[in-house]
């Protein structure tokens, strides 16, 4: 029983990282109708930002500091994330907002593998951090800002690390709640989404609209990335596709667009990971994920807590 438990409380902390950066590909599919694939790649730029930040600041300043190092981590690197999906929008996306799905949907596979290079590029820069910069492609390894000893050592092994992640998730989606669904910026965001141009007739300006999703959704990577470099301690370059590949799967578990349904769908991911991982292999976790994804569409097509909307024609 409490080999279950813990297996529970650690599918719960991967899903909240997972939710996180689910509801920043359904927030963009809510306003614009477009997979931004891109998005486990901005995830992955920001953790290594914030390896790169750690590395500037000198393992001396991080290991008296690391309360300071985590709060300059989680205020810089959300705004970074933001600001680049925000320029991928501007760059990439809204040149082709009139055009056909398949185009922007195309544009932004090319995206990911832009910035997948980016950091397998970064992976090579000369800091001791990244080793010395003499294997690009190699994992790194990210300091123990938070320390792994237990705060209950029960019958579950509760973390400080398990704690950072709850104090951290928790608040960010109950203030995103807030932010769509009780202020002007929410409203807005709901009647862009709803339709565009009856809103830029009552004087929406859509495309600040359309960029503040992307920036927000860009801010929530910016923080799952650094909440999963503390929590995993490792970092890589393809980490964008590995854990981006699990929030959209996340997504349109929940339903797609649907901001309740991407953190139930990340808690559900996340959970399905660990007891597959526990008990039955590794080897078979991917195939348990997507089996699992394929019976609820089978009999919920529009996901979890997803509904069915006509097509815009």
């Amino acid at each position: 029983m409490s080999l279950l438990l813990q297996q529970l409380l650690t599918g719960l902390a991967n899903g909240g990282i997972i939710a996180l950066i689910a509801l920043g590909y359904t927030m963009v599919y809510g306003v614009v109708e477009l997979i931004n694939f891109a998005h486990g790649d901005v995830f992955m730029l920001g953790s290594f930002l914030a390896l790169t930040l750690v590395g500037l600041f000198g393992p001396h300043v991080v290991a008296d500091y690391p309360l300071g190092t985590l709060i300059i981590l989680l205020a810089v690197v959300p705004l970074w994330c933001g600001a680049i999906n925000v320029a991928i929008d501007r760059l990439a996306y809204q040149p082709l907002r009139g055009a056909p799905r398949l185009v922007a949907l195309v544009s932004a596979i090319g995206v990911s593998y832009i910035l997948l290079n980016i950091g397998l590029f970064w992976g090579g820069m000369p800091l001791s951090v990244f080793n010395g910069g003499t294997a690009a492609a190699a994992p790194k390894d990210f300091p123990a800002l938070i320390s792994a000893a237990p705060i209950w050592d029960g019958d579950v092994y509760v973390s400080y690390r398990d704690l950072f992640v709850f104090a951290v998730t928790i608040p960010l989606l109950a203030l995103l709640s807030f932010l769509v669904h009780g202020t002007r910026f929410g409203r807005a965001m709901r009647a862009v989404a709803q339709d565009p141009i009856a809103a830029q007739l009552c004087g929406i300006p859509s495309t600040t609209i359309i960029r503040g999703t992307f920036f927000l959704g860009g801010a929530l990577a910016g923080f799952a990335s650094v909440v999963y470099a503390i929590y995993n301690n490792t970092i890589f370059f393809q980490m964008g596709y590995r854990v981006g590949m699990d929030a959209f799967t996340a997504a349109v578990l929940g339903g797609i667009g649907s901001l309740a349904g991407a953190c139930v769908g990340g808690i559900a991911i996340g959970l399905i990971r660990a007891l597959s991982d526990q008990f039955l292999a590794t080897s078979w976790t991917n195939a348990v994920v997507f089996s699992v994804l394929i019976l609820i569409l089978l009999f919920r097509p529009h996901g979890i807590l997803g509904r069915a909307v006509r097509e815009k024609v």
